[in-house]
């Protein structure tokens, strides 16, 4: 996510010449500082500009279809703008952002796992991303409305500690990834839609949206090729409702007694969504013949929506008394379907932990170890072995897929962090075999990466 925060802060420091912004380069947040008297023209008239670059390499020197090493590197830039303080409506934000992905995937050409290494992984392209219009109402803001073009995985299904692992099941879950069609309304994709945040009551929120069943018209193909720039605005393709309950502690206005230690933060979820759109049946053909038969029609039978639940949860288990900035935390995410007929995937989930602050003079810095999980729907496991059985080529069941992840995020300056990255994957794609050499499965993986953030 994109630090607005340390943008419009920005917007306060001074820089004097061309090269002014250096003079104050390590205490600051963002590495340009006021981009030369922009960002205070901005501030000026309710704007915040926020532009973030993340790079990184990553490498298999074991398992995948082959070896080697990939870059690839994602710039956000995003534009806010406070409506009161632009010209006075209160409780308006308004805010659109652009990405332009470059560099090549390395789960795509040497991996072939489902659940991919790094979260901004994606087809090279320049894009529209975001583009809403969020306005709170009632009492204390209590009711909180957003609509346009949005990307999910920027405020649900979100595990806030989960954020800082570079595998892409640690931002928008496995389960949606593989079963909406085009992976769903998230990164780097986005849906035309509304979405409302009521405050039931301290710390209970209650969040609930309804969007295009579909980020592309095209949902046959590549979405993120069918839709390039972003603009498409679909909204002949269903709908896609969703629900989720959120009871955050402590919670907005909360009261702590003098004598009452910090409290241990803890946040916890639960929702499910619903997508309109046709979903196709992963063993049985229009006919009744199974796919995987020569007699089969080819055309798989079709089944109108699908659905899911899920619950996460973010808890803080210690907090040290003489530096309140070292904490440990846990989080732990699941996800399922019992429609297993119509998806590939009907189970995942992630666990792990973080530990900041975890060495003497590192306050800002981050270790973190995590695993996630993903299932094979059994209809697609049967599927496997119909293949084998109609043909006699090799085509073993897929299960499950699992992979553990290590990494510690170092924030060098405020406007550079440099995240050094283990992966292992166990079972990619569930036991698929190798498209190089068919008579075997894909090894097991270990990858090793480095990736850095820049705010400028």
């Amino acid at each position: 996510m994109v630090n607005l925060g340390n943008a419009a802060a920005a917007g306060e420091e001074s820089s004097q010449g061309v090269f002014g912004f250096l003079d104050n380069w390590k205490r600051s947040a963002n590495l340009l500082g006021n981009m030369w008297g922009l960002r205070s023209e901005l501030g000026k008239a309710g704007l915040v500009l926020a532009v973030q670059e993340t790079s990184e390499v990553f490498g298999n020197p074991a398992g995948g279809m082959r070896r080697g090493a990939d870059y690839d590197g994602l710039t956000v830039a995003v534009l806010q703008m406070n409506t009161q303080r632009a010209f006075g409506w209160y409780g308006g934000t308004f805010q659109v952002s652009m990405e332009q992905v470059h560099g090549r995937n390395l789960s795509a050409d040497n991996l072939d796992a489902y659940q991919t290494i790094s979260g901004i992984e994606a087809d090279r392209s320049t894009r529209l991303w975001e583009l809403w219009f969020d306005q709170k109402l009632l009492d204390q803001q209590a009711l909180d409305i957003k609509i346009g073009q949005q990307s999910l995985d920027q405020e649900w299904m979100v595990s806030s500690n989960a954020l800082v692992f570079a595998n892409t099941m640690f931002g928008w879950p496995m389960v949606p990834s593989a079963d909406l069609p085009g992976g769903g309304p998230a990164y780097p994709l986005s849906a035309l839609g509304a979405r409302a945040k009521y405050w039931i009551t301290t710390p209970l929120y209650v969040q609930a949206g309804i969007f295009s069943g579909s980020p592309a018209h095209d949902t046959s193909g590549d979405a993120q090729q069918s839709n390039r720039s972003g603009t498409s605005f679909v909204l002949n393709r269903g709908i896609m409702a969703i629900m989720e309950f959120q009871y955050v502690y402590p919670g907005l206005g909360a009261m702590v007694s003098p004598d009452e230690g910090e409290a241990l933060s803890r946040i916890y979820r639960i929702g499910g969504w619903y997508d309109s759109e046709p979903f196709a049946d992963q063993y049985w053909d229009n006919t009744g013949t199974p796919l995987a038969s020569p007699d089969s029609s080819g055309i798989a039978l079709t089944h109108r929506g699908a659905f899911s639940f899920y619950a996460v949860a973010d808890q803080m288990l210690w907090r040290s008394h003489v530096d309140p900035n070292r904490t440990f935390n846990v989080f732990g995410r699941v996800m399922g379907t019992p429609q297993a007929d119509r998806v590939p995937i009907d189970f995942s989930m992630n666990f792990g932990f973080t530990f900041k602050d975890p060495l003497p003079y590192r306050q800002d810095d981050t270790l973190g170890l995590a695993m996630g999980y993903t299932h094979v729907s059994s209809a697609l496991g049967n599927y496997d072995r119909a293949v084998h059985k109609y043909s006699g080529a090799y085509s073993p069941a897929q299960g499950g897929e699992t992979y553990i992840e290590l990494m510690y995020q170092c924030q060098m300056t405020g406007w550079l962090q440099l995240q050094p990255d283990f992966q292992y994957i166990f079972n990619p794609s569930g036991g698929v075999p190798n498209p190089l050499h068919p008579e075997r499965r894909i090894g097991n993986i270990a990858v090793l990466g480095l990736r850095s953030n820049i705010a400028f």
